[in-house]
């Protein structure tokens, strides 16, 4: 028979502990963004635009953007960024992608507006979280979104004209 050896209670901690670090440096990173003082609708319009791409596109993309949450996303990007560098290693290595990214819903804050009668209308001022989530092109079975698209090389049709029909005055 086998002999179980039991441990103690803070051994079997610091091996989950070493465990969770060797899972959190073979995977992808996550980062979150709570809390943003944006409507979901268009937080979701900018990151519609990186989903998929490289991150280093992804980032041009995003610093010449004139929508409202661009920056906040490029902000998250780079942090996701240094996190990959921090578990990982040196970035140049890997080709990134921009895995995963969603929007959702926050905290909503109810104000009120004075409206004609003595009457107030409410103003719903909405916030929402953003996830995303960068991976190893190699690691990840995602497709990357190219730049530029495949242009096909179309055969010239021949250029079909009307026949000329002779106009007769009218009298």
């Amino acid at each position: 028979m086998e002999q179980v050896i039991k441990q103690r209670r803070s051994v079997v901690k610091r091996q989950k502990k070493q465990a969770e670090l060797a899972a959190k440096k073979s995977g992808p990173v996550n980062v979150k963004l709570n809390n943003v003082p944006t409507s979901t609708r268009k937080m979701r319009l900018v990151a519609d635009l990186i989903r998929g791409l490289e991150v280093n596109n992804a980032l041009g993309v995003l610093k010449f953007q004139s929508k409202q949450g661009a920056a906040r996303l490029e902000k998250l990007l780079l942090s996701a960024m240094a996190t990959w560098e921090i578990n990982h290693g040196k970035i140049d290595e890997y080709e990134l992608i921009v895995s995963e990214i969603f929007v959702d819903g926050g905290a909503i804050l109810k104000r009120l507006r004075p409206a004609p009668q003595g009457r107030a209308h409410r103003v719903r001022k909405r916030s929402n979280h953003v996830s995303l989530q960068i991976s190893s092109v190699g690691a990840s079975g995602h497709n990357v979104k190219s730049e530029l698209k495949e242009v096909s090389v179309v055969e010239e049709a021949p250029v079909v004209t009307k026949p000329k029909v002779a106009k007769t005055k009218k009298s």
